[in-house]
């Protein structure tokens, strides 16, 4: 068989389970059941289009490796993709693949207890997305009450601080969305199908830079024309571009699943000042941010910064205005951890990234000029070079 490129060192996974090892001990757990592709990923490598079913990772205290489990057809993708000891990989039955009368977690619970482990403490990935409530009914049918827990989203905190190698993953990826981004803007002109502008998006996201492949995003590029620009999670139609309109694209640049999330807004035509002025606004809110984006700090420190700069103009932002990054897989390339916002007093550490996602949203349209970024001693160091502030096309 073809081998397949292994990104990490056997060493760096090794650090990886060692710190989530101690994280289980202090938690109190004996077994964690991941569930996340991404923390599947972090942890052991492993990468397929196979997360619709049901698959997971374990750790267990006492065992040298983690246990991959999922579909038998997909076992092979888990050799290929890990260097996990071949009997670490354990399939589950292709009889149970959606059937409505057995689950793949039935022999989930089969295999911890066949390994003695009956009476651990488990903890499961109670917001995981691809774990669902007929997997936590299963499982439960078969330890006692209050043996099965949520384990609070352990192994996502322990991504947060990226190694160096991660770090320079990330800033590769940046280069891929500046380019995906550039390519986006460079499609904008009246006429031009929205669909068309997308499609150079993914064009432009799987061709990579500079020889660097990228990969899909975790979460689909987002367009909005003209007055949608009032909300941010729309979609692309086919409808054309008009004459004149402001237009906000999201979208990422993504290297070995590691997500670098970008937004920008254009005008096509001359931009109204009100337009200009609140570009102009964020930007100025962004770069007070990122000065603060040290170690020491925290996200909400970060925040109110950002938040500063806005009142002094008149404006208020609700929403959070920023999230940590890294590995993603659909839906979502947020780490679901810490949040630049009010309250989180997460401290930041050098290594950590986030998506600054400083839209801001008003009654007749919004503008947002967000900047992912690495913490460094020096403050948050842009992931990205696209142009900032409003972008005007003739």
């Amino acid at each position: 068989m073809t081998d397949f490129a292994k990104i990490f060192s056997p060493q760096e996974y090794s650090r990886r389970l060692r710190d989530v090892k101690q994280r289980m001990t202090h938690a109190g757990f004996d077994i964690i059941i991941c569930q996340d592709p991404a923390n599947m990923y972090w942890l052991t490598g492993f990468d397929g289009w196979s997360f619709y079913v049901p698959q997971c990772v374990l750790v267990h205290l006492d065992e040298d490796a983690p246990l991959w489990f999922g579909r038998a057809q997909d076992a092979k993708a888990a050799e290929v993709t890990t260097d996990l000891p071949k009997q670490n990989i354990v399939p589950y039955s292709e009889i149970l693949v959606q059937n409505p009368d057995g689950h793949p977690y039935d022999e989930l619970a089969q295999l911890v207890q066949a390994k003695g482990w009956s009476g651990a403490r488990i903890g499961v990935e109670m917001d995981a997305h691809y774990y669902t409530a007929r997997c936590h009914q299963t499982l439960c049918g078969y330890f006692s009450e209050n043996q099965v827990v949520n384990n609070q989203d352990l192994v996502n905190w322990a991504r947060l601080v990226k190694s160096d190698t991660e770090v320079e993953i990330m800033r590769t990826a940046g280069r891929i969305s500046t380019s995906v981004m550039n390519a986006a803007i460079a499609k904008i002109a009246s006429g031009v199908p929205e669909n068309e502008v997308i499609a150079e998006v993914y064009r432009a996201q799987i061709a990579g830079v500079d020889g660097f492949g990228g990969n899909y995003s975790s979460f689909c590029p987002l367009i909005q024309v003209g007055d949608k620009t009032s909300t941010p999670h729309l979609t692309w139609t086919d409808a054309s571009l008009p004459d004149s309109a402001l237009a906000m694209l999201e979208l990422a640049g993504v290297r070995y699943r590691y997500n670098v999330p970008l937004t920008r807004t254009v005008h096509i035509g001359r931009a109204p000042e009100k337009a200009r002025n609140l570009a102009n606004i964020i930007v100025e809110g962004v770069d007070v941010g990122l000065d603060l984006a040290r170690p020491g700090n925290t996200c909400e420190e970060v925040e109110a910064g950002w938040q500063n700069v806005l009142n002094r103009n008149g404006l208020v932002k609700e929403s959070r205005v920023g999230y940590s990054i890294g590995v993603g897989y659909p839906p979502d390339w947020g780490e679901r951890t810490c949040s630049l916002r009010t309250g989180d007093k997460t401290e930041l550490q050098e290594g950590m990234c986030f998506h600054f996602q400083s839209g801001v949203w008003l009654d007749d349209f919004g503008c947002a000029v967000s900047e992912p970024f690495v913490v460094t001693e020096n403050g948050g160091e842009r992931l990205c070079d696209a142009e900032r502030g409003l972008i005007e096309i003739d």
